[in-house]
């Protein structure tokens, strides 16, 4: 059996940042601005407030998740439920993430920061990387 390449590589990026986002709680407030999650998460952690790793939390897990929905998309797992409609629908947010910058920079020039459009274009990227993937799987899922 040959697996999806494009799908593993789509998981590998969810599960680096779904990492990333564990290594954030734990760098604290520091970590936190750098990634440019904002000054009030980042305040936030800083005083201790539960808030901010339980959302961060939240997010690695969702991203974890997307990383065990694209290896069965891939072949590697076997097939999780609803795997011909969670796997597109992944897709479809990444894509759409991927051009939240591109719409801030027509809509709201003036909030549009380097996070958004780094964040916009590793998204747009995975998503890219998902639909590939997706496409070269499509009979298989539905």
């Amino acid at each position: 059996m040959s697996y999806n390449i494009p799908l593993i590589v789509g998981a590998a990026s969810s599960a680096i940042a779904a990492l990333l986002h564990i290594c954030i709680i734990f760098g604290g407030p520091a970590w936190y601005r750098f990634f440019g999650a904002g000054e009030r998460m980042a305040a936030g952690a800083a005083a201790g407030h539960l808030y901010p790793p339980i959302v961060t939390a939240g997010i690695a897990c969702v991203l974890g998740g997307w990383a065990a929905y694209a290896l069965s998309g891939a072949g590697v797992l076997q097939p999780l439920p609803l795997l011909g409609f969670v796997l597109p629908a992944i897709t479809a947010v990444y894509l759409v993430r991927g051009l939240v910058a591109p719409a801030m920079f027509v809509f709201a020039r003036r909030r549009l920061t380097a996070f958004w459009v780094w964040s916009s274009m590793i998204c747009l990227g995975f998503g890219i990387v998902h639909l590939v993937g997706v496409v070269q799987v499509w009979e298989r899922l539905s």
